[in-house]
């Protein structure tokens, strides 16, 4: 089986982020060869990552070629301007997804939501884009760099995180859940 990777906000080949994150890099290449280290030493040849958007600015293709495993790429700000000229190199693309691992029902978007489909029941959802600088509620989580030393999480990473979280805001408390939905 392959294994399950999420990661968001890497913003490859863009300088200024390192300035409005505090980033602990010297240049845009010394980022890209930082973050591409961390990605390989999780990431094998043949697992799969969603990146929750803001992947890269620029030339795509050098990155690209040195990352381990299959990407889908979940739209971010960032992201609309290169799409179309490195799409095929990405195994889907999407502005938001709904995904099943595990019996686990989660949501994925660059933005962080509020509500989503099936929080009501205590699904998941996992999100970009702040920076590590949004608190998460509920079964949320930002799957971002700058929050995790730059590097991908596993999923045996966010299961394990998600199983303590308290319930979502607008959970139903019904003895249903997003693991159990049955005909709803």
């Amino acid at each position: 089986m392959k294994n399950i990777y999420f990661t968001a906000d890497s913003h490859f080949n863009h300088a200024n982020i390192i300035h409005f994150c505090q980033r602990p890099f010297a240049s845009a290449s010394e980022m890209n060869e930082a973050l591409i280290a961390k990605w390989n030493a999780r990431v094998g040849q043949g697992d799969l990552v969603y990146h929750l958007g803001d992947f890269a600015w620029g030339d795509w293709d050098p990155i690209l070629d040195r990352l381990n495993g299959d990407i889908i790429l979940i739209r971010g700000g960032h992201d609309k301007k290169y799409e179309k000229k490195f799409a095929g190199r990405f195994l889907h693309i999407a502005d938001l997804m709904d995904i099943v691992v595990e019996g686990y029902a989660i949501v994925l978007c660059h933005y962080c939501l509020r509500v989503w489909n099936k929080s009501h029941y205590d699904s998941w959802h996992l999100f970009g884009h702040s920076h590590g600088r949004l608190p998460a509620l509920g079964k949320s989580l930002d799957v971002g760099v700058d929050g995790h030393e730059f590097a991908p999480w596993s999923w045996e990473e966010i299961k394990a995180y998600m199983v303590d979280r308290p319930h979502n805001e607008n959970f139903l408390g019904l003895k249903k859940n997003a693991n159990n939905l049955g005909d709803q």
